[in-house]
C-alpha cells in the first residue's frame, strides 16, 4: 500500500520495512528546511525542473538526496491540502480602476499554478492591517494595492512574507510604480496648447502615496510651462468626492482642472452640468486613471491612463521569482502613463 504522508510529494516506503520500527518518510517541508527555501519552491524544483534558478535547484537536489527523498507518483496526483496562493489587497473594491489590476495579477499567478485571494480594506488603514494579518498565515506572498499603511508597518509585512507594494515606494520594499511624469506631461503639453494658464488639482486621499506623487508630478510641469497651479483641499476618491468638491473648484478660478482619478472627475463634470458649468467651455477637466466607462459621459472624459494591468502582473511575477528563491532587489519598475484626449478639455 502507498503512504501519502503530508507533503506535495509523499515518499512510499522501501521495499522490507520492518512495521515494528517503520521510517518516517521525508517530505518537501524537509527539504525546504534543510535547504532554506519555500516548500513550493520545493514543490517546482522536484516538479517542473528549469521553472527556478539552477543555484538553488541544485541545493533542492542535494538536500533531497541527503534525506532520500524519493517521489511518490501516486502520491503527486492526489490533493495536497496546501494551495499556493497570492493575496491582492485593493483600498475599494468598487472602484473600476482595480479590474485592471485584479485581471493582471490574477492571470500572472495562474499561469504559475497559484490562486489569488482578494481582499479590501475600504480605504481603511487599520481594515488594512488587520486584514493582512489575517491574509499572511495562509498565503505565500501579498501586493498592496493603493496601500494607507505607514512604511513601518509595510516594512513589518514584508519581514513575514513577500511583499510588493503597488504605486508606491517604501524603503526595503519591492515596488512598481508607474511613470506619472510621462503622462503628466502630456497632459499639461495639452493645456498649454489650448491657452490654459491657471490649473488646479484636486488630491485623493491625505494617505495616497500616489495622490501626492501625481500633485508633485503636475506642479513641476506646470512650473517648467510657467502655468500658475492651485492645490485645492483633499477629496474622497469617488463621484461623491468629485460633486462636493465642485463649489471649491469653481471658487478657486482655474480654467482647467485635474483631479487625483477618474470617478472624482466623473463626479465633478455630472455636478458642474447639473448646476449650469458646461465642460469644457466652463472648465476643462482631466482625470487619472482612465477606467471602464470614462468614455460612456458626456463628454467623454480626458485622462492619463497608467497601466495597472501591467503593474499587477509586474508584481505578481515579483513575488513568485521570490517564492523560486531568486534574489530580487527592492526597486520600482516603472511602466510608463500616458494621456487620453477626449472631449472634457478644450481651448480656455
Amino acid at each position: 500500500m502507498t503512504s501519502t504522508g503530508s507533503g506535495d510529494d509523499a515518499v512510499a516506503p522501501a521495499a522490507g520495512a520492518t512495521r515494528a520500527h517503520p521510517r518516517k518518510a521525508a517530505t518537501i517541508y524537509d527539504i525546504a528546511q534543510l535547504a532554506g527555501v519555500d516548500p513550493s519552491t520545493v514543490s517546482r524544483a522536484l516538479s517542473k525542473p528549469g521553472r527556478i534558478n539552477a543555484i538553488t535547484a541544485q541545493k533542492i537536489q542535494e538536500a533531497a538526496r541527503s534525506l532520500n527523498y524519493r517521489v511518490n507518483p501516486a502520491a503527486r496526483a492526489l490533493p495536497t491540502g496546501r494551495t499556493r496562493t497570492i493575496g491582492l489587497i485593493v483600498s475599494d473594491i468598487t472602484n473600476p480602476v482595480f479590474f485592471d489590476i485584479v485581471r493582471g495579477a490574477e492571470q500572472e499567478a495562474a499561469n504559475q499554478n497559484y490562486t489569488l485571494v482578494l481582499a479590501e480594506s475600504r480605504e481603511s488603514n487599520d481594515t488594512e492591517l488587520l486584514t493582512a494579518h489575517r491574509l499572511l498565515p495562509s498565503v505565500d506572498g501579498l501586493i498592496l494595492a493603493t496601500s494607507r499603511l505607514d512604511s513601518e508597518q509595510i516594512q513589518e509585512l514584508a519581514d513575514e512574507k513577500p511583499v510588493v507594494v503597488l504605486n508606491r515606494v517604501v524603503d526595503g520594499v519591492e515596488s512598481v510604480v508607474a511613470d506619472v511624469d510621462a503622462g503628466v506631461g502630456q497632459a499639461v503639453e495639452h493645456l498649454a496648447g489650448l491657452g490654459h494658464r491657471r490649473v488646479g488639482y484636486l488630491p485623493g486621499p491625505e494617505r495616497s502615496w500616489v495622490s501626492g506623487r501625481r500633485g508633485e508630478a503636475i506642479a513641476r510641469q506646470c512650473a517648467q510651462r510657467d502655468i500658475e497651479v492651485t492645490m485645492l483641499p483633499a477629496a474622497r476618491p469617488m463621484m461623491e468626492g468629485g460633486r462636493q468638491s465642485a463649489g471649491d473648484v469653481l471658487a478657486a478660478g482655474v480654467t482647467a482642472l485635474f483631479t487625483y482619478n477618474d470617478l472624482q472627475a466623473i463626479g465633478l463634470l455630472l455636478e458642474l452640468t447639473a448646476t449650469g458649468t458646461r465642460v469644457p467651455d466652463g472648465l476643462s477637466i482631466i482625470g487619472f486613471d482612465d477606467i471602464f466607462g470614462a468614455d460612456f459621459t458626456t463628454p467623454p472624459l480626458t485622462t492619463v491612463a497608467a497601466p495597472h494591468a501591467e503593474t499587477a502582473a509586474s508584481a505578481a511575477r515579483s513575488i513568485l521569482a521570490r517564492l523560486d528563491g531568486e534574489e530580487r532587489p527592492a526597486s520600482g519598475a516603472h511602466l510608463r502613463t500616458e494621456l487620453v484626449v477626449r472631449g472634457s478639455t478644450g481651448p480656455a
